[in-house]
């Protein structure tokens, strides 16, 4: 994702969570006594009776009443509740821990939570810690996650960076900044962007018209312009090291960071990989952005669809319409217009014969047949009948199922142990 794009997401993401508690969504037709219901996460499942949320365990036994207008899944311990247009924090014994003094919220990630107050003109942004208290003052206008000991915080239109005491180690003189990687921070000013150390010092100047991160050494860095329309960046990427070096010659119409020694790279519409020498080691000629998940990368050519492996070795050919990542060591591929599973080797191990699938989460796959769901073991055997309207992957050992407009949960065997609600 380029920088433009992620700037206009996040500034979105803030405008949108402000009013969340006002719009609270209710999924499925039921009318009568559960309206809906949520993957179970750290033990508890968020359910919606007749418009209000509480929690119940894997007996089915509510642990916390249903009276939050919205709330949101357990983490790290705490979840997120709403009650009369305020916000604040539960535990699973439903006890409230943090009081409802906020307007909006975002659930607890490594100890620290995102707090709003005020409305979507006027809100500020902090962030508390799981006692309630106050490790960075709500007084900004946007805040980040800590990287690296440091955090990026907006005030008065411009941004820099404070410490875990809230005290201000880098001045407000930046129209954007992101969070440390490597030592380094990509730095906005003027629609031009550099890369700042921890002290505040600019060690590679603020000259470029897009840039990602330091990975492994290097930075993919752009220049040329943003279009007005949904084109994006328009221009050429190449490769600095940490001193601004330029390692890699801009020639690149898209380009990501290293990982594992490889960068992927993008040259008129076509994809591929280079070291860090700038060397092609997997040929710029695939038609979409392939990504690496457990050793193999889904790719297509010529309208097909197979996976190779990081030294650019075709492992499975391309024969595929349309073809997911491996999960559980198996990926989901589709073939004249039905899913089947195909193993890393290209066996196929579940037949090409269901409209729908999702990929294989905790040992099982639920897939769609004459227009009910059920789900497949990693032997393509299937193991809970297709009898439902909807279903859901597996979430610690249970799995969320529609029928006949209301929710349940079933287990790995097929058993339905909590429902119908």
């Amino acid at each position: 994702m380029d920088r433009l794009k992620s700037i206009i997401l996040t500034a979105i993401l803030l405008v949108w969570s402000t009013a969340q508690f006002a719009q609270a969504p209710t999924h499925g037709t039921n009318k009568g006594d559960y309206l809906d219901c949520d993957d179970f996460s750290e033990g508890l499942a968020k359910i919606n009776k007749d418009g209000k949320y509480g929690f119940i365990d894997k007996n089915g036994k509510v642990v916390v009443p249903f009276e939050y207008d919205y709330a949101r899944s357990f983490s790290e311990g705490l979840a997120c509740v709403a009650k009369n247009r305020k916000w604040g924090f539960i535990d699973k014994t439903g006890k409230v821990v943090i009081p409802f003094e906020y307007d909006d919220e975002k659930p607890f990630h490594k100890g620290l939570a995102l707090v709003i107050q005020g409305d979507r003109e006027t809100h500020k942004c902090g962030r508390i810690d799981k006692t309630g208290k106050v490790v960075i003052p709500i007084e900004y206008d946007d805040v980040h996650f800590f990287s690296e000991d440091l955090v990026s915080v907006k005030a008065n239109g411009k941004y820099g960076f404070i410490d875990k005491t809230g005290k201000v180690v880098i001045p407000f003189e930046y129209d954007y900044a992101w969070g440390f990687s490597e030592g380094l921070a990509c730095v906005e000013k003027n629609g031009k962007w550099g890369f700042i150390d921890k002290t505040g010092k600019l060690v590679i100047p603020i000259e470029y018209d897009d840039v990602y991160d330091f990975y492994e050494g290097l930075a993919p860095v752009g220049k040329g312009y943003w279009s007005q329309d949904e084109t994006g960046f328009i221009g050429k990427y190449g490769f600095i090291d940490k001193t601004g070096k330029e390692v890699i010659p801009f020639e690149y119409d898209e380009a990501d960071c290293f990982h594992d020694g490889l960068a992927k790279v993008e040259k008129n519409g076509k994809w591929g990989f280079i070291d860090k020498t700038g060397k092609q080691v997997i040929p710029i000629e695939y038609d979409e952005e392939p990504y690496f998940r457990n050793i193999l990368a889904k790719v297509k050519k010529d309208g097909k669809y197979g996976f190779i492996d990081k030294a650019g070795k075709l492992i499975i050919t391309f024969e595929y319409d349309d073809a997911d990542d491996f999960h559980d060591d198996l990926a989901k591929v589709k073939e004249n217009g039905h899913y089947g599973f195909i193993d890393k080797n290209g066996k196929v191990v579940a037949s090409f014969e269901y409209d729908d699938a999702c990929g294989f989460r905790e040992g099982l796959a639920c897939v769609k047949k004459n227009g009910y769901y059920g789900f497949l073991d990693k032997t393509g055997k299937e193991v809970v009948p297709f009898e439902y309207d909807y279903a859901w992957s597996f979430s610690e050992g249970l799995a969320r199922v529609r029928k006949n407009g209301k929710c349940g949960y079933i287990d790995k065997t097929g058993k339905l142990v909590l429902g119908w609600y």
